[in-house]
């Protein structure tokens, strides 16, 4: 804990002060009382719960006291608190291996109860966007506090092919930033599903703005944040990895959530089958480069859990705050309370 005051500090040794004059006027009370035998014999008759009791009341204003004494120093903690104002994109694959059914029912249909949860919990302030990407990207949903709005969309997930981790990223960028420069035409075209530069996508939206152009340290962007969740591997599109190094240059976090297996599943449609692996190599470079984290879900009930952590960690933030107030409120109900503890057991104020 820091302070701003810190001088006034120095003001709790007046604390030792006033437990030195406390135990004087309790030495000359006992003095008073061997001097009077009626005073001396009243004290014995009080019993030991009794004495003890008296002393409670000073106490509890000490401790009073001593709050207010720190307050008066504007004592600084760093507390988790709710985010006044967040965007959250959930970037959902729905490329065809998400119909693996390594985790049941399939990893769609998971993907999609626990995106419900998700959002369900999450505060009214909190807005939410939701884009969908396979071999291109879209955005299913604009940021809104409007949760049933959110659920139709991701209702409306259809399976395609091909998976473009990095077309993801950049229209996840494009929901947080309207305006920036992201050609969406570019991501969610037909020239989306061929493997693209960076720069053919950036910047080339006709008569829109780059993003800010100088970086930021990644993950100091706190407003928004990015929630990718995918079960495959990049074989179209951007490289994610530059798109996630655009990502942090904006200081926007992308947490990554691996659905699935290692090892993979083998799936079948339209008389093909193909065996799909979870490339978790570079979805823990993708978070690592955003200063987020990844989380590995293998069932739907370690998705159900992923989701509820970061829950916590998009929901709040640590900040240094000022607790002075606290810590005043503390003081005064300490010292109130000692008043009428000793006005109902005493008559008097302490």
């Amino acid at each position: 804990m820091a302070f701003l005051w810190p001088t006034m500090l120095w003001l709790l040794l007046l604390l030792p002060l006033l437990v030195l004059l406390y135990w004087l006027a309790q030495r000359r009370r006992r003095s008073t009382a061997l001097h009077f035998p009626a005073l001396s014999i009243a004290r014995e008759a009080m019993g030991k719960g009794q004495r003890i009791r008296r002393h409670i009341p000073p106490l509890l204003c000490l401790i009073g006291l001593a709050a207010l004494l720190l307050a008066a120093a504007r004592p600084i903690a760093t507390l988790r608190l709710p985010l006044e104002q967040q965007t959250i994109v959930l970037a959902m694959d729905v490329s065809g291996s998400m119909r693996a059914n390594d985790v049941e029912p399939n990893r769609l249909v998971a993907a999609q109860n626990a995106a419900k949860a998700f959002i369900a919990a999450l505060p009214r302030n909190v807005r939410v966007s939701v884009v969908a990407f396979a071999g291109t990207a879209q955005i299913a949903q604009l940021p809104t506090q409007n949760h049933d709005d959110l659920n139709a969309a991701i209702d409306t997930f259809q399976l395609q092919r091909g998976t473009a981790t990095g077309n993801g990223i950049l229209m996840a960028l494009a929901a947080i930033f309207p305006g920036s420069g992201v050609d969406l035409a570019a991501l969610s075209g037909r020239e989306g599903m061929f493997a693209r530069s960076i720069d053919e996508v950036i910047g080339n939206s006709p008569g829109a703005q780059r993003m800010p152009p100088a970086p930021v340290p990644p993950g100091s962007y706190n407003s928004a944040a990015i929630v990718m969740l995918s079960d495959g591997q990049r074989n179209t599109g951007v490289d994610p990895l530059l798109a996630a190094q655009w990502a942090a240059d904006r200081g926007v976090r992308v947490y990554t959530v691996g659905v699935g297996t290692p090892e993979g599943t083998v799936i079948e449609f339209e008389g093909w089958s193909m065996r799909v692996r979870l490339d978790e190599e570079t979805l823990k470079s993708v978070a690592k480069l955003t200063k987020a984290e990844y989380f590995h879900a293998a069932t739907a009930q370690d998705l159900l859990k992923v989701y509820e952590t970061l829950h916590s960690r998009l929901t709040l933030e640590k900040r240094e705050t000022e607790v002075s107030s606290l810590l005043a409120l503390v003081g005064a109900l300490f010292i109130i309370l000692a008043a009428t503890l000793s006005l109902w057991w005493y008559g008097r104020v302490l």
